[in-house]
């Protein structure tokens, strides 16, 4: 089958529907079907389409649905979508209306949707590779944040955080992710020079981010909104276990009975959670087996054969 795969982000993007949209063309094409993966839809010859985003890929979406009403069309929701724009932008609604299949990437994003929704609804927890044990630093507590700089990521909140910790501490952080609101940048180098246990990386490659993801300590998602973070896999998958702002889409990943979760915005509740993950041994075991518990929903060939079964 020659599928159309639309994506607002190419893989040069290096953010999560970029990342998305490489393995899931991956795992069709292991399933046999011709996959062009492109920003938009231009009548290319398609038997299917899967688009991610239902309000930045509308154009695509309505362009197919109108030239192939009976072909198979699939939307995928993102954080954006489910929790901002379905709520009030109109081409995000008629977005929905056109999908034979919605996909969200969390067990609590079906619960954000309209009830008549619900039927034409998938659930594909999105996936990582295992990696081995690896080595963690001793002499000091590394944690670990993986977001570009904009609003909807909270990318200052553990860099407040940190203000909070007492001195005993031997905490140490780093951020990987670069600008896509323009003067975070300059925000994050000044916040750096005042945070002398911070550091902010900005972009590197993929590998290198989930190398450092297994040789920290801790992962942390503040996020103000999630679809279904593809970093939380990625450090469950690795060993490392996440603290994560108590947003849906966050407690879709990690489940509602996660120790690990903080108040969104709340610099003092992630501090405590940080020094107690740091001196509580019991408590980072905790963390550690629940994120153990959830690493089966995010194995590649689960996710392989879900998103393969969107299409037969």
């Amino acid at each position: 089958m020659r599928i159309a795969l639309i994506t607002p982000y190419l893989p040069v993007g290096r953010n999560g529907n970029a990342h998305t949209a490489v393995r899931w063309r991956a795992f069709l094409r292991q399933a046999g079907h011709q996959v062009g993966m492109t920003l938009d839809w231009r009548s290319e010859p398609a038997q299917a389409m899967i688009a991610l985003h239902a309000r930045r890929s509308h154009a695509a979406i309505v362009g197919f649905a109108r030239a192939h009403p009976e072909r198979s069309l699939v939307v995928v929701l993102t954080g954006t979508d489910l929790y901002r724009d379905i709520r009030t932008d109109a081409q995000a609604q008629y977005s929905l209306q056109l999908a034979h299949v919605l996909v969200v990437l969390q067990e609590q994003g079906v619960a954000e949707l309209p009830l008549p929704y619900h039927a034409k609804t998938r659930v594909i927890y999105q996936s990582a590779p295992a990696l081995p044990p690896q080595p963690r630093p001793t002499r000091h507590f590394s944690v670990g944040m993986v977001a570009h700089l904009r609003h909807e990521k909270d990318p200052f909140r553990l860099v407040a955080a940190l203000e909070h910790l007492p001195a005993a501490s031997q905490i140490r952080a780093w951020h990987v992710g670069g600008e896509i609101q323009p003067g975070l940048a300059a925000q994050a180098r000044v916040l750096a020079q005042r945070q002398p246990r911070w550091r902010w990386l900005n972009s590197r490659p993929h590998g290198e981010a989930r190398r450092r993801i297994a040789r920290s300590h801790l992962l942390v998602v503040p996020s103000r909104m999630e679809g279904g973070a593809n970093v939380i896999c990625e450090a469950v998958t690795a060993g490392t276990p996440v603290l994560a702002s108590n947003v849906p889409g966050n407690v879709g990943m990690l489940g509602t009975d996660y120790a690990g979760y903080f108040p969104l915005e709340d610099d003092r509740a992630l501090a405590a959670l940080l020094f107690r993950a740091e001196t509580d041994a019991g408590f980072y075991a905790h963390l550690v087996h629940q994120c153990a518990l959830r690493a089966p929903l995010f194995d590649p060939h689960r996710e392989a054969g879900a998103v393969q079964a969107l299409l037969t």
